[in-house]
């Protein structure tokens, strides 16, 4: 299983959450931008129905492929200091 880690960091005068070098919106203190990344880590969690998916790859090529709509990755949300002693 897929695990995404959104980390809570110093950002813009504020603060905001990251998963690996995007950032979301800056919010103006740490609590906001916690609340909001528990959001969206919740929200990457639930599954959908099933359908295709069609997708062009960085060469041009088109993909389809099937899913079922429960391959959700595991999300976790981190305050900076806390990833940096992982």
């Amino acid at each position: 299983m897929t695990k995404v880690v959104y980390t809570i960091v110093p950002h813009d005068g504020g603060w905001a959450y990251r998963l690996g070098d995007v950032y979301s919106e800056t919010f103006p203190n740490h609590n906001d931008a916690l609340q909001a990344a528990r959001i969206v880590a919740a929200e990457q969690q639930v599954g959908g129905e099933p359908e295709e998916i069609s997708w062009q790859d960085a060469k041009g090529v088109w993909h389809t492929e099937h899913s079922d709509g429960g391959d959700r990755p595991e999300a976790e949300v981190v305050d900076g200091d806390q990833a940096d002693a992982r």
